[in-house]
């Protein structure tokens, strides 16, 4: 028995049933599982630079005879919806699960949504784990069932189940020798000749799968009184099983299909039949759908948003909370914040004294939208930044206005930007693109990307010239800049933004987590006049007294950047090493 997340889970039952290939881009709840499958034996697992590469060359070796796991987050299903939606109609040759990762209450996501909705849409099987047992079992399984309905499998988890440690038995790797390729171009090729027989092959498909989820294993009904009946599945049944200890159950382990029947018998079965779900309404529409009568919780309405606790539960049928300790008051908030010494803090400190239109991208530089910085003005998905860019230039052409400029990660240039780029190119746009290259994927966990060199195995590969590829696309007007030095980053944004061409900047250096170098900290003497600059770049290492206003720097937070000192117009903010300098005593 041993503790496992549900991440960690689903990648132990890919390796149980014998899986080869694992392919995915990282993305907060998703990552850590392609992180722990590729640190097993006899597998090979690559960060791709998107989604939808990933489940091409996850469907490529499927191909080929292997099995493979292909795993995202909730919105990774929308870049990869494209090959998605076909894999239903070709099937596979190896068994192929694609993890999609959900985050109700989007706590590491631009959105919320219930992929689902997928698998209703593709008509492509969907197991849901309800806890990480659940999710080894499940992806062991799947594989078999993959290769037996011929179609990929979809395990959906939730943040929950993927990041929650719950006991797991643990089995042997059984290995499955290549499943022998053969041409085969009317399921393989889907142009219109072909793909029109493999859609009746889907149709005929899907009434096998309405057949087998009737009897599925997966699906479990928890007989307890009459009285009330609750259909759910995933994360929300332990919250139904702790606030609705005498309601029976119906836990779905297969969300698409349904199993109409066992879910009619069981509605016959109770006097009121309840879904509970989290952020959707996913379960209820398909279950009315089948003619069966639901009905509306009777105290207080559950929340159309966010994740559901079992007090929500409790209230949402007339019950009172169970008892706990209230949460204390008077706490003070802990907003996000970029990290002391982060390369990406000038960049944005300098765009808001530019008053600069700022498209945003995804990735933790999202955090200069916040306050005192507030200098980003969208953020909408991978590689919109710099297709946005675009769309305000052309919007604003025949207008007096401010600079426009995008902003995205080197990680996310390489997801998608690139082609956001090449369309600004091909169309003469104009404009300032800044490319904040801090060597890694970082708000993921420090992962490797094209441009850093550094694949998932650590194989080896080579780094990505960024410049060399700039210069490729035909653009001119490409500067790389140190983010640490305020002079370069403030002239070459001036500069850029003056012109009437594309300018593009590369924006170098690592991240401070990566490299972790420590320079001597910084400390604010009694040179400080309270002018209030300095808290102004959003450091957490920087306080200010909220009597005198006077900075201070705490230096255990302190890295020794020396971001700061470089805005201090009276010399106020020195180096320990230094901290007499001017004559006065540290403050």
């Amino acid at each position: 028995m041993e503790l496992l997340s549900g991440n960690e889970a689903i990648a132990q039952g890919a390796w149980e049933a014998g899986v080869r290939i694992g392919v995915a881009y990282p993305g907060t709840p998703s990552t850590e599982t392609m992180e722990s499958f590729a640190e097993k034996e006899g597998v090979y697992a690559e960060w791709c630079p998107n989604e939808k590469v990933a489940l091409e060359v996850g469907i490529g070796a499927s191909a080929a005879g292997a099995r493979v796991l292909a795993t995202m987050k909730h919105v990774g299903v929308n870049v990869a919806a494209d090959p998605l939606f076909t894999a239903a109609y070709t099937g596979v040759g190896g068994g192929l699960v694609i993890l999609a990762a959900d985050d109700p209450g989007m706590h590491s996501s631009q959105n919320e949504q219930d992929s689902r909705f997928y698998a209703l849409a593709a008509r492509m099987p969907m197991l849901e784990p309800s806890d990480s047992a659940e999710a080894l079992a499940f992806t062991r399984e799947a594989y078999d069932l993959s290769e037996r309905f011929d179609v990929p499998f979809l395990i959906r988890s939730t943040v929950r189940i993927s990041h929650t440690k719950t006991p797991v038995e643990i089995g042997p790797r059984l290995e499955h020798d290549l499943k022998p390729y053969e041409k085969d171009a009317a399921k393989w090729v889907m142009m219109p000749a072909f793909a029109k027989p493999r859609r009746k092959v889907q149709d005929a498909r899907t009434a096998e799968l309405r057949e087998w989820v009737e009897k599925c294993p997966y699906n479990v009904v928890e007989r307890k009184g009459a009285e009330i009946g609750i259909v759910c599945a995933g994360a929300t049944y332990q919250h139904v099983a702790e606030a609705l200890p005498e309601a029976s159950v119906f836990k779905l382990g297969v969300t698409w299909p349904l199993p109409a029947r066992a879910l009619e018998a069981f509605a016959e079965s109770v006097d009121r039949l309840y879904v509970v779900e989290e952020a959707s309404d996913y379960l209820s529409n398909q279950i009315r759908s089948l003619g069966i009568e639901l009905s509306a919780a009777p105290g207080k309405e559950l929340p159309p948003d966010g994740e559901l606790t079992p007090s929500m539960i409790r209230l949402a049928f007339g019950m009172q909370e169970a008892e706990h300790i209230p949460t204390q008051g008077d706490v003070p908030g802990r907003p996000p914040a970029l990290c002391a010494g982060c390369p990406h803090r000038l960049v944005f400190k300098e765009l808001s004294r530019l008053r600069a239109i700022v498209t945003g991208d995804i990735g933790c530089y999202t955090l200069g939208a916040l306050p005192p910085l507030s200098a980003m003005d969208t953020c909408v998905d991978m590689g919109a930044s710099i297709s946005m860019a675009h769309g305000f230039e052309l919007a604003l052409a025949e207008t007096k206005h401010r600079p426009v400029v995008a902003v995205i990660g080197d990680s996310t240039f390489g997801h998608s930007g690139l082609s956001s780029l090449l369309n600004t190119v091909y169309n003469q746009g104009a404009g300032t693109v800044c490319i904040l290259d801090n060597r890694t994927t970082a708000m993921t966990g420090q992962q490797g990307n094209p441009f850093n060199g550094i694949t998932l195995q650590k194989r080896p590969t080579r780094e990505l010239d960024l410049e060399g590829i700039l210069a490729a696309l035909g653009i001119e007007d490409v500067s790389t800049v140190d983010p640490h030095d305020m002079t370069a980053v403030r002239s070459t944004l001036k500069r850029a933004t003056d012109s009437e061409n594309l300018s593009v900047i590369v924006f170098r250096a690592p991240c401070v987590l990566i490299d972790r170098t420590r320079k001597p900290a910084f400390t604010v003497t009694q040179d400080c006049r309270a002018c209030g600059v300095c808290p102004t770049l959003g450091c957490p290492a920087i306080a200010k007294d909220p009597d005198t206003g006077m900075a201070a720097i705490d230096d255990v937070m302190c890295i020794g950047c020396g971001q700061c000192a470089q805005y201090c117009g009276f010399s106020a903010i020195v180096p320990t090493a230094d901290r007499t300098k001017g004559g006065a005593d540290a403050r």
